[in-house]
């Protein structure tokens, strides 16, 4: 077997450059109101180089917050700021958005390296949790950071009390809370749902693409070391390399799992179903003609591999009823009934008959 990790995110990032001693700036949005190009939540590092991670939105409030950025890396010391976008001319540089962002600039960020990598660290171990910015002032200012495990927030709580904190992540929607002159943004740590493809062919290849744009982590699993090359995929996407059945066989299955067979061939398609019937999915589905998802589906039954039930609960043939024909369109019939299920918790299926 062989695997391909998964790079870091935001929080590994700012973990990276505190270790490595670099001076650097962290970049959060505190409020986004009316129309915006990034929500509450929103990151970017500005490396004292100028260098930027992550994003703030781009244009005008990116610029802004990179030229801050690199004031605050030289004076050390934090600092909000606000940046309208309600310009009036259409041709001139402000921005024309209709909304207003609230930011805040930390060049002190590595200090509180140790809450940024619980943050990095949960993430990669698939664990919900929050992130709490404790900020004190208005343009100069103190900053806390606090990593909590959903499992670890007290049953007390310091403002805004640990029934706000559970709140906002049951919402899984970031939350700025205020009182006089202190403030706590609550961010919700939700890992991305994870989307498991079994067959990394032309169709595994643009499903990966697709999802990951889709916000999922993207997993492929296939029994060929050509079709589980990295640069087949989004960066970011986990390869895993051996015989189909035992693979499924060693993956940790979860509640937030999206199954997709899209192998090449029927064989293959069985075995993989057969993994991963009994276990727990959000969706699971598997490409496939009429006629061969009726012929599987009477030889699951029949060899008590499956009930009918279980059988019925798979989405085959797998994907919208679009009218797709070529590659993309298969993938986007695909992933759009991904989102389908993951929003709504249901999905229409290809009729079959």
């Amino acid at each position: 077997m062989t695997l391909n990790r998964p790079h870091s995110d935001i929080h590994q990032t700012i973990a990276g450059l505190a270790d490595r001693g670099e001076r650097f700036a962290l970049v959060l949005v505190l409020e986004a109101e009316g129309s915006t190009p990034v929500g509450v939540g929103a990151k970017a590092v500005v490396e004292a180089s100028g260098a930027i991670h992550g994003t703030v939105g781009g244009g005008a409030v990116e610029a802004e917050a990179q030229r801050r950025g690199l004031e605050a890396i030289a004076a050390g010391r934090p600092l909000v700021f606000d940046f309208p976008l309600y310009g009036l001319a259409v041709g001139g540089a402000s921005p024309i958005c209709g909304g207003r962002m609230r930011l805040l600039v930390d060049p002190t960020a590595g200090e509180r390296r140790a809450a940024y990598a619980a943050a990095a660290a949960a993430r990669q171990r698939r664990e919900r949790g929050v992130l709490l910015t404790r900020i004190r002032g208005t343009d100069e200012c103190d900053v806390a950071v606090e990593f909590l495990r959903e499992d670890a927030i007290p049953s007390e709580s310091d403002f805004p009390g640990a029934e706000a904190i559970r709140a906002a992540l049951r919402a899984e929607e970031p939350e700025l809370f205020a009182a006089e002159r202190r403030e706590v943004l609550v961010e919700p740590l939700i890992p991305r749902p994870l989307l498991l493809i079994v067959g990394g062919g032309h169709v595994g290849q643009a499903v990966a693409v697709q999802g990951d744009l889709a916000g999922f982590e993207v997993v492929v699993i296939d029994d060929r070391p050509e079709f589980t090359r990295p640069d087949l995929f989004p960066a970011g996407a986990a390869t895993r390399c051996g015989r189909v059945g035992e693979e499924l066989a060693r993956f940790a299955f979860a509640a937030d799992t999206y199954v997709v067979i899209v192998t090449r061939g029927h064989q293959h398609d069985a075995e993989a179903l057969a993994a991963c019937l009994r276990r727990p999915a959000a969706y699971m589905g598997m490409i496939g003609s009429r006629r061969k998802v009726a012929l599987m589906r009477e030889d699951f039954v029949k060899s008590g591999r499956a009930t009918s039930a279980e059988f019925d609960r798979i989405y085959a043939p797998i994907g919208l009823d679009i009218g797709a024909a070529t590659v993309p369109e298969i993938a986007t019939s695909i992933v759009a009934q991904l989102i389908a299920v993951r929003r709504t918790g249901r999905s229409p299926r290809m009729p079959i008959a």
